[in-house]
């Protein structure tokens, strides 16, 4: 028997006796880069349908799998043959089918949170200088958020779309949602019986970047009612993310609980593999081995010196022209697209790909950052689901796609608004002015800015504005600027979230567009994110920490060219995550997705320091460090 059939057997063994209905048994899989994770939640879920399926197919019970993406639902759907006893989904989806019939408590929930939040408000509004910027936004938010709270009563269901903006006056947005759900989980027993009777068996994809509070109200819900529900971990904590997963993944996953692991990398050849191990040396004792029959393979660093105005693009492709000459692969000094490049860091592919002065400033917000990158972030899908698409259709005259936009989105022409009306054609010719005004911006081939877009849409009302943007577009032409300084006040009185999106929305409409492109995977760029159970043949990792200018990550620092700060140092010793522990992380990730060679880009003015530190790290050979002039 190979080592692969033992694996796959003990791996097989585990899941069986662990998805028990009588004696259920809570399990974390260990399954690094390139080891099958997905074919084993697959088969964890035909093991369960094997035993169980006819059981459930007669009862209201299902087996509830969470994955990160929409398409990663549909691929698991596909190879599970669309069977109906599996509820799979993203977090968000899931989240809001367990809260979504419990509006009396999503009232009280909505109804405390807009409290705490107007009381906030109304504490800086007092602190504040008064005829500003910040003090005029905050008013407008104060107010809002007041208007809201008073309509609660009248609100008898709430509505929520997880892939979408949610605008209405009774959605929530996918913040509170989550929220709320962590929330019942942790503090209702109802809510808890709820989940366990009803998905008595939870497996979650891609566990280590699921988000932490919902992570934790599952670990509760576990602990109390171990004997009735199977709490199930698909992951690798070494390729976490994302901010807000949880930080100590592993260290939280009870004792009692089963840990297999498949140790096998199917995609990556044998000096891939080799180096990958060494990358997370210092992080876990996990070790991966390849494929009996996997190539040898091939991997560079490349060590650029980082002199002002250097080209570069043409020294990314001299390398690729060297990596042809290396590997014999032709394919790496043809097209370009058939090499995969990817950044560490997001500032990076934005400035190279043309939206950092879009990006930057929403990055610059912790809490934006997950959706931002994943395209959730409120205010996000009104531009990249109505607004692209409207302006896209209108350049390519596509009257069919304008049309189903206008009416899909409109609430110039809703049912109600048309049954109602006197004059229903008025009510459509007001929505083509509407339409006609927005794309008046773009008149001798100008790039309006989004302001300017936002502006127009609100003042038509072809679409409805999120609340995030209100502060924004009902300002007037009039307010005091609040740049100058107050020793008065010891901290900011501006709002980071307004200041933000202010500066976001000042820039190019191209810019948005591009950045949909880079977060739609269809940009020439990759990141960490991007290409999250993905692999490529031929992959350049290109690492520029003065291009990156990120102080999350740092690969000077891993690379021994720079030392670790004092802030470092104090991490360290107090067992917090760490820059080099993020970098390492996302360098490890891009790394694997290489299934035949890889070039690592460095773009430095520490060569040696870097050669004598890898060196003494043993990641490359000798021969393996190309300095290029």
């Amino acid at each position: 028997m190979t080592d692969f059939d033992t694996q796959t057997k003990s791996l097989r063994d585990v899941m069986d006796n662990c998805l028990n209905l009588r004696n259920p048994k809570s399990f974390f899989l260990f399954a690094g880069a390139g080891s099958g994770k997905t074919r084993a939640l697959v088969e964890a879920m035909q093991i369960f349908r094997q035993k169980y399926g006819q059981e459930f197919r007669l009862s209201a019970q299902k087996v509830a799998v969470i994955t990160y993406t929409n398409a990663a639902c549909d691929e698991i759907k596909h190879r599970i043959d669309y069977d109906s006893i599996f509820a799979i989904s993203t977090i968000h989806s899931f989240a809001w089918e367990l809260i979504k019939s419990h509006h009396n408590d999503i009232r009280e929930w909505l109804s405390y949170n807009l409290e705490m939040e107007i009381r906030d408000l109304g504490e800086r509004q007092k602190r504040g200088r008064a005829g500003t910027k910040t003090a005029d936004d905050r008013a407008v938010q104060i107010e809002s958020k007041q208007r809201r709270r008073d309509r609660l009563d009248t609100i008898k269901y709430f509505t929520y779309n997880p892939n979408g903006e949610n605008i209405g006056k009774n959605s929530l947005n996918h913040a509170e949602v989550i929220s709320i759900t962590a929330y019942f989980l942790a503090n209702k027993p109802l809510m808890q019986k709820i989940l366990i009777r009803k998905y008595p068996i939870l497996l979650i994809d891609e566990s280590q970047d699921t988000q932490k509070d919902l992570v934790d109200a599952f670990f509760a819900v576990q602990n109390k009612y171990s004997s009735e529900f199977c709490f199930a971990l698909f992951g690798d904590i070494m390729q976490r993310i994302y901010s807000d997963g949880k930080i100590g993944l592993a260290e939280a996953v009870p004792y009692e609980w089963s840990k297999p692991a498949i140790t096998i990398n199917y995609r990556c050849p044998k000096r891939i593999v080799r180096f990958i191990n060494t990358i997370r040396t210092d992080a876990d004792n996990h070790k991966q081995e390849p494929r009996d029959d996997a190539p040898e393979g091939f991997v560079r660093l490349f060590l650029v010196q980082d002199d002002d105005g250097v080209n570069k693009t043409a020294v990314e492709a001299e390398i690729a022209n060297k990596m042809s000459e290396i590997t014999s692969d032709g394919q790496w000094s043809g097209d370009s697209q058939e090499i995969k490049t990817l950044t560490l860091e997001h500032h990076m592919a934005a400035r190279r790909g043309g939206f950092n002065d879009f990006f930057e400033p929403l990055y610059q917000v912790s809490k934006f950052k997950t959706g931002l990158l994943d395209g959730t972030l409120s205010g996000i899908p009104f531009f990249s689901q109505q607004v692209l698409p409207l302006v896209k259709s209108l350049q390519t005259k596509n009257e069919f796609a304008i049309a189903q936009i206008v009416k899909k989105y409109s609430p110039l022409v809703t049912t109600d608004v048309l049954k109602t009306s006197e004059l229903p054609l008025g009510e459509i010719r007001k929505s083509d002015a509407a339409v006609k005004s927005l794309f008046y911006l773009w008149d001798d081939n100008h790039d309006p800015s989004l302001i300017d877009c936002l502006k127009a849409i609100a003042a038509s009302g072809l679409f409805a504005i999120p609340d995030i943007f209100e502060p924004i577009v009902s300002r007037g032409d009039s307010i005091e600027d609040d740049n100058e300084p107050d020793d008065s006040v010891e901290t900011s009185d501006n709002d980071p979230n307004i200041d933000a999106w202010d500066k976001a929305l000042s820039v190019p409409f191209s810019q948005l567009e591009s950045y949909v492109q880079y977060i739609s995977d269809k940009s020439q760029f990759g990141t960490h994110q991007g290409i999250k159970g993905l692999q490529f043949p031929r992959v350049m990792v290109v690492l520029d920490d003065n291009e990156a200018r990120g102080f999350m990550f740092s690969y000077n620092k891993l690379f021994g060219a720079r030392a670790l700060t004092s802030t470092d140092q104090q991490n360290i010793q107090e067992g917090k995550e760490t820059s080099i522990d993020r970098t390492r992380r996302l360098f490890y990730v891009i790394c694997s997705r290489a299934q035949s060679s890889l070039a690592v880009v460095v773009y430095t003015k520490e060569k040696q320091k870097i050669v004598d530190h890898l060196h003494n790290l043993e990641w490359f050979d000798d021969n393996e460090i190309i300095k290029m002039s």
